[in-house]
């Protein structure tokens, strides 16, 4: 096995956040759910981004996040999604290799276009975004860079993207090339939602051995186990995965390796701003320890320290020096 050139490569949506500023008034004349999260299909989505004032454009999507925290760390990264050959399309791969990321998978010409999460903040600070999905779900098999796959120490998999089918066997495919070339393979769970509908898939690929490495947060390890006690959800689970890691949102987070369990708490965070993206950036400190051969509490640390960043502020992508905050925490000296 020749050794890995890239440390984690991820399959995810490839989403475009348009985060804009506007009046109360607008929310009611666009009709928006006030603060809340909507699915909009491509007309409603091009209606409500010609309505927007001047707005950041930025990269998203789950498992692109968890990349921007791992390159903001020094991690090696690439990214495989699926955008359309429009705007958005272009911004959200000139954003993601500004990032450090590699990315290379080929637009998709013809509609849908580009997901995108168009966000109307109101002078309150309070968030109303409203998600078209587009192009994102519709990334083939043939569009995966197999020789890629083979060279990243892990694979990281986003469960939202299990949902379509294309992108489904995309990933399958994927798993296998990861398996064929004596990789790792990480999942996250993304939402319960996702295991009400897959459930039955990710039990399986527990149970056929083809996942490293598990990410969730407390109520997908339920929806998953069907046990309510977290304890009894982690012991019915712990024992089927190499590595199991569940987030608890305040309470800190929990990892089990090889029967070994180890918890950490919560960092302090002077004040939680928006809870968006911490679960993809816990994610991307845990790996980031992982891939480094750190031990299991630092891993642990690590996610925390990284979650902790992105809660202080609006955003699911880290401002501060993620590098800085980490030295900072541990003691590591230049």
């Amino acid at each position: 096995m020749s050794a890995p050139t890239t440390d984690v490569i991820a399959i995810g949506n490839a989403i475009v956040d348009v985060m804009a500023p506007c009046a109360d008034a607008l929310i009611d004349e666009l009709g928006l759910v006030r603060g809340g999260m909507t699915l909009i299909d491509t007309d409603r989505a091009r209606e409500l981004y010609a309505k927007m004032g001047p707005a950041r454009e930025i990269s998203g999507g789950s498992a692109a996040n968890t990349l921007a925290g791992l390159a903001a760390l020094g991690a090696r990264c690439a990214f495989i999604g699926q955008v359309a050959d429009d705007q958005l399309g272009e911004v959200f791969a000139h954003d993601i290799r500004a990032g450090g990321i590699a990315f290379g998978t080929p637009a998709r010409a013809g509609d849908p276009p580009t997901a995108r999460c168009l966000i109307f903040v109101t002078p309150d600070g309070q968030r109303t975004m409203n998600t078209f999905l587009g192009a994102s779900q519709f990334l083939p098999p043939a569009a995966l860079d197999e020789a890629a796959i083979a060279a990243a120490k892990v694979l990281y998999l986003e469960g939202y993207l299990w949902d379509p089918e294309e992108p489904r066997a995309a990933m399958r495919r994927a798993i296998a090339a990861a398996r064929e070339a004596g990789r790792q393979v990480a999942f996250t769970l993304s939402d319960a939602f996702v295991i009400d509908r897959h459930g039955d898939d990710f039990r399986a690929l527990i149970a056929e051995g083809q996942i490293d490495i598990l990410f969730a947060n407390h109520v997908e390890l339920a929806a998953l186990t069907g046990e309510d006690d977290f304890d009894a959800g982690l012991a019915a689970l712990q024992d089927k995965v190499p590595v199991l890691v569940v987030t608890r949102s305040e309470h800190g987070a929990v990892a089990v390796a090889n029967g070994q369990r180890t918890a950490v708490p919560a960092e302090p965070v002077a004040r939680v701003v928006d809870t968006t993206g911490a679960g993809d950036l816990f994610a991307a400190g845990f790996l980031y320890g992982h891939v480094n051969d750190r031990p299991l509490d630092e891993c642990l640390t690590l996610g925390a320290i990284c979650a902790g960043e992105i809660i202080s502020h609006f955003g699911a992508r880290p401002e501060a020096d993620l590098t800085a905050l980490v030295k900072a925490r541990l003691g590591i000296e230049d």
